[in-house]
Formats: C-alpha cells, sequence, structure tokens
C-alpha cells in the first residue's frame, strides 16, 4: 500500500513550480495544459518530465469492457416515461429521457429545449412568462431561438494550502437559428453560444483544486476568461435525421464522451464526472473544425472529428490562422450503442478515442487517450453509470480513472440527486513525479425553485489528496442558476 511520500526538498521545489504553471493555466482557460514550456524556462530536469510509460493494467481494460458487452446483450426494455412534459408556451417537448442524437447537455439545441419545458418547481413560479411567450413567437416567425442564463458557483473548504474559498460567475448568451428545412427532417442551423467568465475571487473554482491540494478541479468552466465565444457552427441534420454534420467554430464537450450527468452547468461539478474522467485536459471549445456522426443500424452509432489544437476562445476567429497554417489538430473517434431515438445519451454505451498534437499557441502537449462508459435508465427515474478512462501524455491530471454512481429525478423538470465515487492515478507526466492515488466523491441535489431558478448544493470529498499531507478534505459548494 502506498503510504504518503516524503519529498525531497528539490522534488517539492519541481512540484511546487509545476503548480504554479498549472494554476496559471487553470485560471486563464479552465483547464490545465502542457507544462513543457514552463519547463525549459524554469530549467527544471528534464527527466522529471518524461513520457509516462506504464500500460493500463488488464484488470482495469477488461472489467469496463465486459460491462460494455453486457450492456450491448440487452434489448431495449425501458418503457417510456408516462409523464410528459409541456412547454410553457403550450407546445408539446420531451420529457426528462428525450434529447436528440449526437446534442449533448452542452448543446445549444439541448438547452433551449430543457429551458421551454414546464418545471416541476417547488413554487410554481413563473415572472417571465410573457417575455417566453414573445421569444417563441420569434421563433415560429423567423425560426430564431435564442436565450440566456446567470451562474454563480462558490466552494468553501474545510483544507487548503492556500485560500479555502472560491467564487465565480457566467453569464452566457445562445442560439439556433434554423434557415434550412425549418420544421421539418433534416434541419440546417446555425448554432452558437457566447459567454462571459469572471471570478469573484483571487483563485476561480476552475483553479480551486489545486490550491486546496487535490489532483482535479472541482468546476472546470468557471474561471476568469472574461468575453469568450464557444460555438459558432452550421449543423446539418441528414438521412431523415439520423446524422449530422458540423462545421465552424466547435465544442467537443458537445458530442463526445457524453452521458446524461455529464455537464458541470447542470449535472455533476467535478471535472471527474464529466467528458474525460480528469485524464483530458484538452477539452476544446471554440475550436475550428468539423464533426460527422451517424446511426450506423437502430442502435448502434459513430461519430468523428476533427478540429483546432491551438483554439483561442477569446480570440476565435484566429483559429483560421492556426487551423490552416500550423495545422495541429485534436481529432475525436466515438462508437457506441444506445436505445435508439431520443434515448441517446442515457441508455447509452460507448468506447471514445482522442489525439492531440501540440500546439505552441494554445500551449496544448501533444497525447492520446481512451474512453469507455456505460449508463441506462432503471425503473424510469434512476440513472446508474459506470466509466474509465486512460490517457498517454496529453497534460492531463490523471492517467487513470474509474468513476461510478447514479442519478435520480423523480418527474420531468423537477428535483435531480446526483451521487458519484472516482478513483484516480495522477498523471506523472504532467506534474513530474509519482503522486499517490487519490478518491473523489460529490453528491449534488439540484432544486427546481422556480421556473427560471436553479440552486444546486454540493457536496465534495477527497481522500488521501495527492497535494496535501490531509488525510482527507471537503468542499462544501452550492451552484445557482437563472434563465431567461
Amino acid at each position: 500500500m502506498k503510504r504518503k511520500a516524503r519529498w525531497s526538498r528539490s522534488v517539492r521545489l519541481g512540484l511546487v513550480a509545476a503548480l504554479s504553471t498549472m494554476r496559471r493555466r487553470l485560471d486563464q482557460v479552465g483547464c490545465c495544459s502542457c507544462l513543457r514550456a514552463e519547463r525549459n524556462a524554469q530549467h527544471l530536469p528534464a527527466h522529471r518530465y518524461c513520457a509516462a510509460d506504464a500500460l493500463l493494467s488488464p484488470r482495469l481494460t477488461v472489467a469496463p469492457l465486459a460491462v460494455l458487452s453486457f450492456f450491448m446483450c440487452w434489448q431495449p426494455a425501458f418503457a417510456e416515461n408516462a409523464e410528459q412534459g409541456a412547454s410553457r408556451t403550450g407546445a408539446p417537448v420531451q420529457n426528462a429521457f428525450d434529447l436528440d442524437p449526437f446534442s449533448g447537455p452542452r448543446a445549444v439545441s439541448t438547452i433551449l429545449r430543457d429551458d421551454r419545458e414546464e418545471k416541476a418547481d417547488l413554487l410554481n413560479l413563473n415572472v417571465l412568462k410573457a417575455w417566453e411567450g414573445w421569444k417563441a413567437g420569434i421563433a415560429e416567425s423567423t425560426g430564431l431561438s435564442f436565450g440566456g442564463d446567470y451562474f454563480a458557483v462558490g466552494f468553501a473548504a474545510t483544507d487548503s494550502l492556500g485560500d479555502d474559498t472560491s467564487a465565480s460567475g457566467v453569464a452566457r448568451f445562445f442560439g439556433s437559428w434554423a434557415l434550412l428545412n425549418r420544421g421539418a427532417a433534416n434541419t440546417g442551423s446555425l448554432e452558437f453560444k457566447i459567454e462571459n467568465r469572471h471570478a469573484y475571487t483571487d483563485i476561480p473554482p476552475s483553479a480551486f483544486g489545486v490550491e486546496v491540494g487535490f489532483v482535479g478541479t472541482p468546476e472546470p468552466v468557471f474561471n476568469n476568461d472574461g468575453f469568450r465565444a464557444t460555438t459558432f457552427y452550421w449543423k446539418q441534420d441528414f438521412a431523415d435525421d439520423r446524422a449530422v454534420l458540423r462545421v465552424g467554430f466547435l465544442d467537443m464537450k458537445e458530442y463526445f464522451d457524453g452521458y446524461a450527468l455529464a455537464s458541470p452547468w447542470t449535472g455533476f461539478l467535478n471535472l471527474a464526472f464529466t467528458v474525460g474522467s480528469n485524464t483530458m485536459i484538452v477539452l476544446p471549445d471554440a475550436a475550428l473544425g468539423a464533426m460527422f456522426g451517424g446511426y450506423l443500424t437502430d442502435n448502434i452509432y459513430a461519430a468523428a472529428s476533427i478540429m483546432d489544437a491551438g483554439y483561442q476562445p477569446t480570440n476565435m476567429f484566429d483559429g483560421f490562422d492556426t487551423f490552416f497554417g500550423d495545422f495541429n489538430t485534436f481529432k475525436t473517434a466515438e462508437i457506441g450503442i444506445t436505445g435508439g431515438g431520443k434515448r441517446f445519451l442515457f441508455d447509452n454505451a460507448h468506447i471514445a478515442v482522442w489525439q492531440t498534437d501540440e500546439s505552441d499557441v494554445s500551449g496544448v502537449q501533444s497525447g492520446w487517450g481512451v474512453n469507455v462508459s456505460v449508463s441506462r435508465v432503471v425503473a424510469d427515474h434512476w440513472l446508474p453509470f459506470l466509466r474509465a478512462a486512460w490517457a498517454h501524455e496529453g497534460g492531463g491530471l490523471y492517467e487513470r480513472s474509474v468513476s461510478g454512481g447514479f442519478g435520480y429525478q423523480n418527474k420531468p423538470g423537477g428535483n435531480q440527486l446526483g451521487v458519484g465515487l472516482n478513483w484516480g492515478r495522477p498523471n506523472s507526466d504532467t506534474f513530474g513525479v509519482d503522486l499517490n492515488d487519490q478518491w473523489i466523491s460529490e453528491v449534488y441535489y439540484r432544486v427546481q425553485l422556480t421556473e427560471n431558478i436553479q440552486i444546486t448544493p454540493n457536496l465534495q470529498i477527497v481522500v488521501n489528496p495527492a497535494l496535501n499531507p490531509a488525510d482527507a478534505l471537503a468542499l462544501f459548494g452550492l451552484r445557482a442558476r437563472v434563465t431567461f
């Protein structure tokens, strides 16, 4: 059994330098990336930043694949939830277990559809009913659907190497403009999302994990970027909506390695339970590229994408120069099985791979990895999941990760409970030393207070934090969302 390492002074100084660099990266872009440039600049020993040579153990590989194979033998038997949601503007919408294929919880079309759904809110109050009716009229007459929201997130830690509190906010404006085949199959639409991300404290939540002393981030998207873009692309459905093409400035988290609870905006907060399971620190958004995916059969799908590894969300259109000039790219591929139709993210099992080139522009380090995920609705309201990931280099926080847990939602538009447990091995190539394995658990309860207000208390417990001598620490968090 590993014990807490007593590091030598030279190793500790090297680790402090790496952590300082990582915190700057997290503060700037919401995730850490390549430390190689800083190693050269600080003249740190090269051997401590060599590539990690350890391969994923057979047990860690076989277990999720066995579960995946078992899942593939199941016949989709989950009956449609009889409780159908209703639009606040009167039109029927899908229930909580209906999402369009290849549009994850972060996609604009998904956000707009969920926001239109009649909520089972505690106060039964909607002060924006007239505003929503006006927006619905605009969408009906022009095909332009749009919305906005404001988030605030705060954390307090029981133990920290530095600051013990962190908070920030994000304002978003997003829309989807159906310009081709509106209201019919094979729609073509312009999708866009812009944001302002701002910290309330010196350390934003995206960098708070390193600040308190664990490998990870309690909320990856809440940083201090200021004004930035996330998406601006053309989305074209094909083959009676069984396939889709996206071309433009993409957010790969909309379609890659997804499941229903993966969004840190509305689901789990910690990066360990979102896309990449903490092994991917390169999660491009506002990146010039293309994605194509479709159903191979009624239940089997495949998707692939390529985009600019030199992405710059605060200077999105510079992507034309970096993509066509440097052509350092980030690639993804995914194949999976699903319950079919609109249960894409709920009854879903997939294997996803990624590879990235090095980019001096964004600081991205070259690397590649594999993600495996299984989730399935049980008894209409429960969503258990099991996920695993492995990475070779790439600047990620973990090189191996396994997560499991469940979500529970009693009715569409109602409160939601999420419980998760993660084991992770820190990436020795990123940190330059072999750190101890660590465990992260998270519990959140999303309360639908009114039609337009959500409050989500959150508790994260880190056992054996890799960067802190404490045996365990806890983070108490609160996320709030107001839609308009």
